[in-house]
């Protein structure tokens, strides 16, 4: 089989996705700049995990780099791709805003052109639940208007989805963009605010509550995600469906180009799921409650009807079970 290229591939979701392809008997092929937006240590502690992989080969890259990411794709001569890179976090766009421009948009626009060039069977890519900004109406639909971003982070991701549905409509590429909603789980990023609360709770430090607490996330197990992103792969967009079957994850019947939203569908308050971490540490936090924060919204909410309808799956790992196994491993890669 032609392998499938990953990129992202040592970070958190990468990592996971890379981890269930292989146990599936698949080739893959990892692509990650291993940059310091965060502990490189764990970067390379995931693509550890990877490497003894007979199936597995990696290669250090940057996207924005093309003649690089040329000659991966033409090495790899892979037939699907799953785009996991980018540079990730709301608050870090405000300061470094050229980072996202290099990685989320001339990086697409890089794998874009790759996936023309090779004939790409099916480009899977990661957008994300920042794309709905400002939006009050609850649940998110991807039928929704996202013409509201609230972050530049945002307002990437909502370039992505535009951008691969023009190669859609320009040159057939079948695309599909995953909306994901604060994904959690081992191995995950130290700069999500579940991480940085595991480590100031035992360390007996402050954490920051921002909103004084009044703020709700669709938190979503790691491995719903990668379930999802593996699902909606086998399953391209097709051009001219049938009008009357058409999915609200493609609004475009002469498009092969879908959105689909993976999430938890269940949002909980911020103050329960410190609670859950608490029981899970066996440790109370000390709470800072802060004003909010640019860039933030009070409440993510996913609505994953199109997602259940066009592959037969939706998320459901609880926070109790979720944060019991992220605790688990923390505590394991982390002595503490």
């Amino acid at each position: 089989m032609a392998p499938i290229l990953v990129t992202g591939a040592a970070g958190f979701v990468g990592f996971h996705v890379c981890q269930k392809l292989l146990r599936q008997g698949e080739n893959v092929v990892g692509v990650d700049n291993l940059n310091h937006y965060y502990d490189p240590t764990l970067k390379d502690a995931r693509l550890a995990q990877l490497t003894p992989e007979p199936q597995f080969s990696f290669h250090r890259g940057d996207l924005a780099d093309r003649p690089q990411l040329e000659s991966i794709f033409q090495q790899s001569q892979c037939d699907r791709v799953i785009h996991l890179a980018a540079q990730a976090g709301v608050r870090y766009s405000i300061e470094n805003p050229h980072v996202y421009g290099d990685s989320n948009l001339t990086g697409f626009l890089n794998i874009l052109e790759c996936c023309r060039q090779q004939k790409i069977k099916h480009l899977v890519f990661a957008s994300s639940s920042s794309v709905y900004g400002g939006n009050t109406k609850v649940p998110f639909a991807v039928e929704d208007a996202v013409d509201r971003p609230v972050s530049l982070y945002a307002a990437t991701k909502r370039a992505n989805e535009l951008m691969a549905y023009t190669y859609g409509h320009l040159y057939q590429l079948a695309a599909t963009g995953l909306r994901f909603f604060t994904v959690y789980g081992p191995w995950g990023r130290p700069d999500m605010a579940y991480f940085s609360f595991t480590k100031a709770i035992l360390a007996g430090k402050p954490i920051a509550v921002f909103n004084q607490g009044q703020m709700e996330r669709d938190f979503t197990y790691i491995d719903d995600v990668v379930e999802g992103v593996i699902r909606v792969l086998h399953h391209p967009p097709e051009m001219n469906p049938d009008p009357a079957h058409l999915s609200p994850a493609q609004s475009d019947p002469a498009v092969p180009f879908k959105l689909y939203n993976i999430g938890n569908h269940q949002p909980i308050a911020l103050l329960r799921f410190i609670e859950v971490l608490e029981t899970c540490l066996g440790c109370t936090a000390i709470k800072e409650f802060l004003p909010m924060q640019s860039g933030d919204v009070v409440k993510t909410y996913a609505d994953v009807s199109a997602l259940m309808n066009d592959v037969g799956f939706c998320p459901d790992t609880s926070i109790e079970e979720g944060l019991s196994r992220f605790v688990a491993w923390y505590r394991d890669y982390y002595p503490v």
